[in-house]
């Protein structure tokens, strides 16, 4: 037997290969499902099952299009209920795969269908849990995503996982290997380790969630400080149910090549949002008017998904030669299939053929701290409310990146702010969507917070409630 997970640390997420004999099983996979067929190939064994621990809503999972190349069949937990093909099993109910078990766990909570996989070794030993969203390294999965689709409250679901968690998990062994589906960086919890597996004995020890002394306090407790989940949370939820284009189509055409006058016609033709994928020094450095800079070296997806209301939102790509296929692929894990195709030689053949090219007025810190002012020049800081309270310039805004398009809206464009981040990457999103939006009385400042506390710019950790920007 082995057991490989597949980690895409873009997405923080945890897909996992296990072969037992001739056998292999595959638990929540990517969309893009090319690398397990030649697993598959290589390890010339039959794909068994694919299993889903959940309707996953931060990324489109691969489970169609795998069941419909290889014949495996999609298994969920109790309550799945789907437009295409699939296994709704029931609590308890044992796959064999090979000299191995795979026992489902129904574990309600994180959704009603949330289900975690244990494996029975070829003794029948309990010895791994594929946990999903139900259990994470140092947390829980959010009780909040489920809520229209349950009609509950998250305190409700909350009180579910509890059972599921306390009932369920917590009496087996300490030595089960668990393998979450989600590490640090997903949206799905909100105090993930760094680590993408650990025993169950230790997080029986660490995790927070599994300490508590009663329900009431674990409900308080997994429900405090959860963050609004990304909007196209929602939207990849029906993708998972109901299906969707096969990636080889959406791939097909999203490397379409179009000329400039071509790529141009086509922007203004059909209203297409322009993304530049290039890194932020690049797009400083000039960029294709109206365009919104997401940087493939950098969490692209999920940025994308928090800045991009529609996932059916039409999109023309700018990349860097030779990334176009990355860039198609990564944007397909959260559902933005309406590629209609890439800037043929990148940003340098729109320049050659003499288009028109904005610029973002983007200055060093050293000059940032030449030209500040305390208590007159206006700061906004687009970092996470966490790490503005740990330390941000004195008297800045607290605006974080991920609520843009609520807070846009209060800026005045009569009046003149610097804007930064804690590098760069996620202030030149912000500053590509106000310019693409009318407002150019800004000045963004590369490098960010990092090497702005290097100078001697006034710092604070203190938070004034009343530092909302209007």
């Amino acid at each position: 037997m082995k057991i490989e997970q597949i980690y895409t640390g873009c997405l923080a997420q945890g897909a996992y290969y296990i072969v037992s004999k001739e056998e292999a099983a595959i638990i929540d996979p990517l969309r893009e499902i090319e690398p397990y067929l030649k697993r598959l190939e290589n390890d010339n064994v039959k794909l068994k099952y694919i299993f889903e621990t959940h309707f996953h809503a931060d990324f489109v999972s691969g489970h169609v299009d795998l069941s419909n190349k290889t014949g495996a069949p999609i298994i969920y937990g109790p309550n799945a209920s789907c437009e295409f093909d699939c296994v709704s099993a029931l609590d308890n109910q044992i796959f064999e795969l090979g000299n191995v078990k795979i026992k489902v766990l129904h574990t309600p909570g994180h959704t009603m269908e949330s289900s975690c996989f244990l494996l029975l070794d070829e003794n029948g030993k309990e010895s791994a849990l594929f946990s999903g969203d139900t259990l994470f390294l140092g947390d829980v999965g959010r009780p909040d995503l489920a809520q229209k689709a349950a009609n509950m409250t998250q305190e409700q679901l909350a009180g579910l996982l509890y059972e599921s968690l306390y009932t369920k998990i917590l009496p087996l062994p300490d030595d089960i290997t668990v393998y979450p589906a989600h590490g640090a960086g997903s949206a799905c919890g909100k105090n993930m380790m760094k680590e993408t597996l650990d025993s169950l004995g230790n997080q029986k020890l660490v995790n927070y969630a599994l300490n508590q002394p009663n329900k009431d306090a674990f409900i308080k407790s997994v429900t405090d400080g959860l963050l609004p989940p990304p909007a196209y949370f929602g939207m990849n939820v029906a993708m998972n149910k109901k299906g969707y284009a096969s990636f080889e189509e959406v791939l097909g055409n999203g490397m379409t090549a179009l000329n400039p006058e071509e790529f141009e016609t086509i922007a203004d033709a059909v209203d297409a949002l322009i993304l530049d994928t290039r890194s932020d020094k690049d797009f400083a450095k000039g960029f294709i008017p109206q365009s919104i800079n997401i940087g493939l070296n950098g969490d692209f997806a999920p940025w994308v998904g928090a800045m991009i209301v529609d996932v059916k939102q039409a999109i023309l790509l700018v990349t860097d030669l030779g990334k176009e296929e990355e860039a198609v692929t990564r944007l397909s894990r959260v559902g933005f299939d309406n590629v209609l195709g890439h800037l043929s030689g990148g940003f340098e053949s729109w320049a050659t053929a003499k288009k028109e090219i904005d610029f973002i007025n983007r200055i060093d810190p050293q000059q940032f701290e030449r030209e500040f002012v305390i208590n007159e020049s206006v700061v906004i800081d687009v970092r996470k409310e966490s790490e503005y309270a740990a330390e941000h310039i004195e008297n800045a805004y607290s605006k974080p990146l991920a609520y843009i398009n609520d807070w846009i809206k209060d800026i005045n464009p009569s009046e003149h702010f610097y804007i930064h981040c804690a590098g760069g990457y996620r202030s030149m999103i912000a500053a590509s969507i106000l310019q693409a939006r009318g407002y150019r009385n800004f000045i963004e400042i590369g490098g960010g917070f990092n090497e702005i506390s290097k100078g001697n710019v006034p710092k604070t950790d203190f938070i004034c409630q009343s530092k909302i920007y209007v």
